[in-house]
């Protein structure tokens, strides 16, 4: 008997292991699925559409998504949306990594690693805070009136510099970035410096031993061994950056005006408060386009540099 296309016993069982993999992945792709797929499906079909919410939803073509393009608020805030960005990735990413390498090429050399890691530990504190505790907590501290900034301020004989921060359109957007910057710093410091051991410590003690400056170190060999790491931050906090939606909620809803606006309140308004769930929808899908297309853009990019 011809026996050359049979399978062997070797293939049957790489066979039925796979069959078998395929069964601890399906919680996981239902949950995918479920949680992001549908949702976004959904969306995407609902911005095509003219709907309150409530009766059956009217198609309308591009009608919403020509609306949004002729929209003056939706290009306030998407403006206000590159400044999240740059409060949210840029800003951070660069302090984070001076911070990290002074923690760990300078503290943790003169002091030791405790004091190194008692000092990540602090910065990162703000990040296993919930958003709405740090709103209300910098709300307080934003007050114009007994806020624990103006009093200072007060206190030091600048009393010309007090302000209604959050309450003035001129200070709103500044305030709500100063604020993001804090809160964003400890969570790039965690990863720079997770980066930073796994570099070559020879290459900073021989350019040490050439003569060459602490910041000519951290420019010329710190940094360009934390390249994959510098990725990931600026992917992970651009997408953050364009989607943030808790603080400005908590600290401004939005004002004074559309000062703080931002492309995800802005939907979340035509969604909940103006019963336009076709146009929120039209901004979510524009955003969600946005977001995959620049994190491809970066995936691009990286693949690109570690291939150089």
């Amino acid at each position: 008997m011809n026996t050359q296309f049979q399978p062997s016993a070797a293939g049957l069982r790489t066979s039925r292991n796979r069959r078998g993999y395929l069964l601890y992945l399906l919680p996981g792709i239902t949950g995918l699925a479920v949680v992001v797929v549908l949702p976004f499906v959904t969306n995407v079909v609902l911005s095509f559409t003219k709907w309150a919410g409530i009766g059956t939803p009217t198609f309308v073509g591009l009608e919403n998504f020509t609306r949004l393009l002729q929209d003056s608020n939706f290009w306030v805030s998407f403006v206000n949306s590159i400044a999240m960005i740059v409060a949210m990735a840029i800003i951070p990413t660069a302090l984070s990594l001076l911070l990290a390498a002074l923690l760990y090429d300078f503290i943790g050399n003169k002091f030791g690693p405790r004091i190194a890691s008692f000092f990540r530990a602090g910065f990162y504190l703000p990040q296993i805070l919930p958003i709405t505790v740090v709103g209300i907590l910098w709300g307080w501290i934003l007050l114009p009136s007994g806020g624990v900034l103006n009093t200072v301020l007060d206190g030091a004989g600048l009393g010309a510099l007090k302000s209604n921060w959050l309450g003035q359109p001129s200070t709103a957007l500044a305030a709500v970035m100063a604020v993001l910057v804090w809160f964003q710093v400890g969570y790039c410091l965690v990863i720079f410096m997770a980066g930073l051991s796994r570099t070559d410590p020879s290459l900073t003690e021989a350019a040490s031993l050439d003569g060459a400056s602490w910041l000519q170190r951290f420019r010329h060999v710190i940094v360009p061994q934390l390249k994959p790491e510098i990725y990931v931050v600026l992917l992970t906090t651009t997408i953050t950056a364009l989607k943030v939606f808790g603080p400005i909620f908590v600290l401004t809803k939005g004002g004074p005006g559309n000062a703080t606006t931002v492309p995800s309140y802005f939907a979340w308004q035509n969604f909940f408060s103006k019963n336009q769930i076709g146009y929120g929808a039209a901004i979510s899908t524009v955003m969600t386009v946005l977001i995959i297309v620049l994190a491809l853009v970066f995936l691009k990019v990286q693949s690109k540099g570690q291939e150089d």
